[in-house]
């Protein structure tokens, strides 16, 4: 997915860089219980002054700031998936229009006339970006300098073809608690081949305002409504499912968005636009969410009703505070209800079944670009203690902090009822995974967070010439441990790439290296893993 831009920085003329493991200090093994996320650097605050605009005085140089923001989006042309051009954008919108009262007339009047002239694949990615996502005059303005360009040569993006193709709207619906307390609008959308679904949580006890907005893959949205409905049984809400017609819904949701904008209003412009967009572990804040599905309900027929007044409809508790709906779609979309534990963990295999087949799994470093993954087969029945062995070897993690299998059954490792993990050695992998297909989610050191997606691609019989479990392939090499996750691990690559870099020297000697050319990013070696699982007790 698109790797969130901090646009405030960005239209200051600051490049939002990656924190590096230096600045975030060279970390002591954790014992300390609880997750921690990477904090976005602009969040961390500085003792500088502010050089933007409104607090130097200065006049607004589009040209610097179109230079900036195509430096920070370069990676916009060669997204895989045309969403994610969308989706930065949206967060440059969303950001934008708390920031300036005109920021409108600033993109038609500055903003997209630069881009164009840069004449760049990058700018024309960013153009048709806007021109989808964008409203009105912004949205002409942005298509109209596309279209130049396309026709002056530019080299198009690689998605532009797929983005070429219309959206279609899929099914619609809303989930309500029985007692009328609350609602969630689902909504589908399709380009493509490709799917995208929206969950917008609707809170009436605030005004029956938007109190937040989900993204996950069309195709997993059963398994979000399932898992809503399953959440909401355990704390004795009866929820049910209404079907809507595509003007109803868009009514329902331009209501629920202009509430919140409202109160988005009173609360202050600055204030929000200070917040990140979005993690990349929790996906894209809800302002750029609002500006993405504003776009998408431009494809519904309106509805002849009138919008709903701005007043309270009671003190109620909304469906979303209950469910904790981000935890839920946030882990469904990759399959993994996270952080809930499952009825119905299916039994051990007795020894009456016979002996456990072979698991073919893709182990992938979640956030890796290129991608970092490993091929490996392991008995079905190995215990969840023992694969966390095996994916400790296969990266060549150190085993030096805590990790956590997050899995559609509850999460396991070691026992702690603070953070409501169960014992991990006396579960086995075709448990929680029980057939192809099955995703389960295992973290390593929650500071750092590093988050590997285990597939079960294929179930096979045994080798009985072969040693289980071993690895059959894999690319790249694994990130160091204590780097500072995907994000130091980015900078420590450019840095050791990079002789003339005044850190150079230091991230050798951290590694225990002569030269840069002893650090291969690039490089997998296959029997190195194979002799480390071959070892295993």
């Amino acid at each position: 997915m698109f790797e969130w831009v901090d646009w405030k920085r960005v239209g200051q003329g600051v490049e939002n860089v990656p924190m590096s493991p230096l600045s975030r200090g060279r970390k002591n093994r954790r014992s300390a219980k609880g997750r921690r996320r990477a904090v976005p650097l602009s969040v961390v605050g500085s003792t500088d002054p502010c050089d933007c605009p409104d607090c130097s005085g200065a006049d607004f140089d589009p040209v610097a700031a179109v230079d900036s923001m195509l430096h920070a989006t370069s990676a916009l042309a060669t997204a895989e998936d045309p969403l994610d051009a969308e989706l930065g954008a949206a967060s440059l919108l969303s950001v934008g229009a708390f920031a300036a009262e005109d920021f409108d007339e600033m993109l038609v009047g500055g903003l997209i006339p630069q881009f164009e002239a840069r004449a760049t694949t990058e700018a024309l990615a960013m153009l048709m970006a806007l021109g989808s996502v964008g409203r009105g005059e912004t949205a002409d303005a942005a298509r109209t300098a596309a279209g130049r360009l396309v026709a002056s040569g530019v080299a198009r993006p690689k998605w532009a073809a797929e983005f070429a193709d219309p959206t279609t709207a899929g099914d619609f619906c809303r989930l309500y608690d029985v007692e009328g307390t609350a609602s969630m609008l689902v909504c589908s959308f399709h380009r493509s081949g490709r799917g995208h679904a929206m969950v917008v949580a609707v809170d009436h006890a605030d005004c029956g305002a938007a109190s937040d907005i989900m993204l996950a893959a069309a195709a997993d949205l059963p398994i979000v409504l399932e898992t809503i409905r399953a959440s909401g049984r355990e704390t004795g809400l009866d929820i049910r499912t209404e079907q809507l017609e595509p003007a109803e819904l868009r009514w329902q949701l331009e209501n629920a968005l202009d509430a919140r904008a409202v109160h988005d209003l009173e609360v202050g412009g600055d204030a929000i636009a200070d917040e990140p967009p979005g993690k990349e572990d929790d996906g894209p804040g809800y302002p750029v969410l609002a500006a993405l599905l504003r776009a998408r309900l431009d494809i519904l027929p309106a509805s002849d009703k009138p919008p709903v007044p701005h007043s309270g409809v009671g003190d109620v508790p909304s469906l979303a505070d209950l469910l904790s709906l981000r935890q839920f779609v946030g882990a469904a979309a990759a399959g993994v209800p996270r952080g809930r534990k499952r009825a119905g963990l299916p039994p051990k295999r007795t020894k009456s079944a016979g002996p456990a087949p072979i698991y073919q799994l893709k182990v992938g470093l979640r956030g890796a670009k290129p991608p970092i993954w490993r091929r490996l087969e392991v008995p079905a029945d190995l215990s969840l203690a023992r694969l966390h062995g095996v994916v400790q070897i296969a990266f060549g993690w150190q085993d030096g902090h805590m990790h956590v299998f997050e899995t559609p059954f509850g999460d396991f490792g070691a026992a702690d009822a603070e953070l409501g993990y169960r014992a991990e050695r006396p579960v086995s992998l075709e448990q929680v995974a029980p057939a192809v297909n099955s995703r389960i989610r295992y973290v390593y050191d929650f500071g750092d967070d590093w988050q590997h997606d285990i597939l079960v691609e294929k179930v096979v019989d045994r080798d009985p010439t072969a040693r289980y479990p071993r690895c059959t392939g894999g690319r790249r090499a694994a990130p160091p441990d204590d780097c500072g996750g995907i994000w130091g691990y980015a900078d420590l690559v450019e840095v050791l790439g990079d002789p003339e870099h005044p850190d150079h020297q230091e991230r050798l000697e951290w590694l225990g290296l002569d030269d840069g050319d002893a650090f291969k990013p690039d490089r997998f070696d296959q029997d190195a893993v194979n002799r480390g699982l071959s070892s295993m007790g």
